[in-house]
């Protein structure tokens, strides 16, 4: 039933992005995305620049948990998370829908999963989504914005990216925390319910997976007060 349930999410969001989505305006989207990427921001709502920026967060959130996770997949999570930089959850739905329960973590870790594992990595993830968020929010025009989400499809879609990537990061934290120890539901919650800063914030404080030779046995168990 998951697998199905993830399946039919990824269809129907192709469906809906090129079938119901306001239409698209090719030379304008062009544009505008070719502004955001290349920092000519003058004249583009704040709302606007935060969510695009953010969409580029959102994949290191991801990425900081699933390369940990394809580590002990038949399908390695490495192609999903790497187009999802650029197509954000049309790329992660297929990973999430073929890739099986993994609570434990098993082997080493190379130089680059030490990276992501560690808190640095999860600070700049935190740091950054707070920044973006807080710009957004106080500089931004939520007419203009809602105008646009209304009127864009490229806005419309990125919006709906953002919610479904809110939404699907609880499919995956349950097995990083077993990875890590953590049993506590309060903090499945609290990460879970807080958009974008809840994921951010949980990389920056969760303490890194224990492997042989670390001093602690893989997957002890925190105790939580």
């Amino acid at each position: 039933m998951r697998k199905l349930g993830f399946g039919l999410i990824w269809i129907g969001l192709i469906i809906y992005a090129f079938g119901f989505a306001p239409p698209d305006n090719p030379t304008a989207t062009f544009n505008l995305i070719k502004n955001l990427v290349t920092g000519e921001w003058e004249g583009i709502n704040p709302l606007i620049i935060a969510l695009f920026n953010i969409m580029g967060v959102w994949p290191f959130i991801y990425s900081a948990v699933l390369f940990l996770d394809g580590k002990g997949q038949k399908v390695p999570a490495w192609p999903f998370v790497t187009f999802s930089f650029g197509v954000g959850a049309f790329a992660l739905l297929p990973y999430l829908a073929l890739r099986q329960p993994n609570p434990t973590f098993s082997g080493e870790k190379n130089w680059f999963l030490k990276a992501i594992d560690s808190r640095i990595f999860g600070a700049i993830a935190a740091l950054s989504a707070l920044i973006l968020v807080g710009y957004g929010i106080t500089q931004g025009n939520w007419t203009d914005y809602f105008y646009q989400w209304q009127t864009s499809r490229f806005i419309h879609v990125m919006t709906l990216d953002f919610c479904l990537l809110c939404l699907l990061f609880p499919t995956i934290l349950g097995d990083d925390m077993a990875r890590r120890g953590l049993n506590s539901p309060v903090i499945f919650w609290i990460v879970a319910l807080i958009p974008l800063l809840g994921p951010a914030f949980y990389l920056a404080l969760r303490p890194p997976i224990r492997v042989s030779g670390e001093g602690v046995p893989m997957n002890t168990p925190v105790t939580q007060e």
